[in-house]
């Protein structure tokens, strides 16, 4: 019986090897790559059955990147590890069609397993960030109000942040200064009560914000 073909999207490379190491006699790794961009292109080609998806990669995060691909590929398996333990995320993810969530501190056994049930068309949730999904979906039950108070330029602005673009590249994709920039980040930060620029990247992730 041939063994499920993987790919791996992460942009740290000790742990992508780490990743293979632990999984090549449980699967066939058909690739790496380490940017939400270069997943896009690349998983149509190598046609993976699961994709094991870092959350914060450069230039287009994972959780949109894997998001995009399920409308690419509807049948590919997503599960995400990240470093991020917000329940909220977590429950954005699962409702966006992941079969997967992850932390990065997670046991290398709890993978493997996360893979056979996502093979199986079941989920997987690390235990305590179900813990926190289960709280989470009890205290606000409806997902937090999206991006409305955010003008077009604004959702440019947050948009690029999250994909990883410095404040001078975004200046320079929107041809205007980066005076101009940091101008509406700390304005969506006040409009949002945002307090750091982690939050606002977390806050496009959650959201979907995207360039209209």
């Amino acid at each position: 019986m041939p063994l499920p073909r993987v790919m791996l999207a992460d942009d740290h490379t000790i742990l992508v090897e780490a990743f293979r190491s632990l999984l090549q006699t449980h699967c066939e790794i058909v690739g790496s790559v380490s940017d939400g961009r270069a997943l896009l292109e690349s998983a149509p080609q190598l046609k993976p059955a699961v994709i094991i998806v870092d959350i914060g990669m450069p230039l287009m995060n994972g959780f949109e990147a894997g998001l995009r691909l399920k409308e690419l590929m509807p049948a590919v398996k997503l599960i995400f590890l990240t470093m991020n333990g917000d329940p909220e995320l977590a429950m954005e993810a699962m409702r966006s069609g992941a079969s997967g969530y992850l932390l990065k501190s997670s046991a290398g056994s709890e993978l493997i397993r996360a893979i056979e049930m996502a093979l199986k068309g079941k989920t997987y949730v690390t235990p305590q960030i179900a813990r926190g999904m289960e709280k989470a979906f009890i205290n606000n039950p409806v997902s937090k109000v999206r991006d409305k108070k955010l003008t077009p330029r604004q959702r440019e602005v947050v948009h690029l942040l999250a994909e990883g673009k410095s404040m001078k590249e975004i200046a320079s994709v929107l041809n205007v200064t980066p005076r101009t920039v940091a101008f509406h980040k700390y304005r969506v930060m006040e409009v949002l009560s945002l307090k750091t620029t982690a939050d606002l990247i977390q806050y496009a992730i959650k959201t979907r914000i995207l360039i209209p």
